[in-house]
């Protein structure tokens, strides 16, 4: 994807392209936080467990942390789960080509209020998701799997085999993974306070992956990591496709820096046991 022109044509393309919205997308809880920017809001397992969702960091603008990931972008920029878009704004802000995609509608139009566009379709935001049709399969230079996103589908090597169709050969995936080693799968929903059982979200899967699990579904999805990271207590993996003879230098070396938590669900133990 090598011009601005080229973007905006391949998101005109799929701008009325059929996609698939899941029902918790619509969740009042998780709209909600989202306008007003406040939690708090939490992922609810059905044995009460309960994960915190960062509303108030990923409606705030892009940490150090975030930013030191950004650099490490290459090329145009997919960000999958793009949330509010605060990354979208980031990249776009230092002139980098990018579209964020989400399955929720709140999202999207916050990404496109934050970057001053009056229509959905006409900012570098979608709603989509990442396994119906994108603007540009197959060009895009880098993906982003922030804040806990290798969740998404509650199947991390079915998302990793669609995002090797997504990037151009020997393109970069950047993800964020859970600072323990854990690989988990199950069936949430989105809550709105840790004792609010009457505004939640329909049912949803979702996956938490640690490094060493990523790593071990990545090779399988044709993937070989280049490089891992820690950074305000946040845990990074850099992918490419195995496909390729990539010449690129893997991600630059461990640096930590303080910043807030997580966008999505993030690393530490469940907040309550009900």
């Amino acid at each position: 994807m090598s011009t601005a022109h080229d973007l905006a044509t391949a998101v005109a393309a799929t701008r009325t392209a059929g996609i698939t919205t899941p029902a918790w997308a619509a969740a009042d809880p998780y709209s909600d936080a989202l306008r007003t920017g406040r939690g708090p809001l939490f992922l609810r397992r059905a044995d009460g467990w309960l994960l915190p969702l960062e509303v108030e960091r990923w409606c705030a603008a892009a940490d150090p942390v975030d930013l030191e990931v950004l650099e490490r972008c290459e090329g145009a920029v997919l960000d999958v789960g793009c949330g509010p878009g605060r990354l979208v704004a980031a990249l776009a802000a230092q002139g980098r080509r990018v579209l964020g995609i989400d399955v929720s509608e709140a999202a999207v139009a916050q990404t496109v209020r934050r970057l001053g566009h009056r229509e959905r379709g006409e900012g570098p935001a979608l709603l989509r998701s990442v396994f119906d049709p994108v603007p540009g399969e197959g060009g895009w230079g880098t993906a982003l799997l922030m804040d806990g996103n290798v969740g998404i589908g509650g199947d991390p090597r079915a998302l990793l085999r669609r995002l090797v169709q997504l990037l151009v050969p020997g393109g970069l995936l950047i993800a964020e993974t859970v600072a323990v080693d854990i690989d988990e799968r199950v069936r949430v929903q989105v809550v709105h306070g840790s004792d609010d059982r009457h505004s939640a979200g329909a049912p949803f899967l979702w996956a938490r992956l640690g490094t060493p699990a990523l790593l071990r579904h990545a090779r399988r999805a044709g993937w070989r990591a280049v490089g891992q990271w820690t950074a305000g207590g946040r845990c990074f993996a850099a992918l490419r496709s195995r496909s390729t003879n990539s010449s690129a230098e893997p991600p630059k070396s461990t640096a930590v820096i303080r910043s807030q938590r997580p966008r999505n669900p993030s690393a530490d133990s469940p907040v309550a046991d009900r």
